[in-house]
C-alpha cells in the first residue's frame, strides 16, 4: 500500500520514496518521472530524521549550484 506524506504535490516529476530497511532502519530514494533511481540515502534510524532528510533535499536541490570538480587538464 501507497501512502502519501502531507503537503505532497501530485504533479511533481519525481518522487521521494521511504523504504524500511530493518524493524530500526529507514532509507530513502528519488526517483525520476520514469522510476529510474537518481538519488539513494543512507540509513535513517527514525523515520523523523529521514523526513527531515527530504525538506533539506528538495531546499537544496532547488538553491544549489553545480560544482564541477573534476580534474582540468594540466597546460604544458
Amino acid at each position: 500500500m501507497q501512502r502519501r506524506i502531507s503537503g505532497e504535490v501530485r504533479h511533481m516529476a519525481g518522487r521521494f520514496e521511504i523504504h524500511r530497511v530493518s524493524d530500526e532502519c529507514y532509507r530513502l530514494r528519488l526517483t525520476d518521472s520514469n522510476g529510474n533511481i537518481v538519488a539513494v540515502s543512507p540509513d535513517f534510524k527514525h523515520l523523523g530524521a529521514l523526513k527531515d532528510g527530504i525538506n533539506a533535499l528538495r531546499e537544496n536541490a532547488a538553491t544549489g549550484i553545480v560544482v564541477d570538480l573534476r580534474q582540468q587538464p594540466i597546460a604544458s
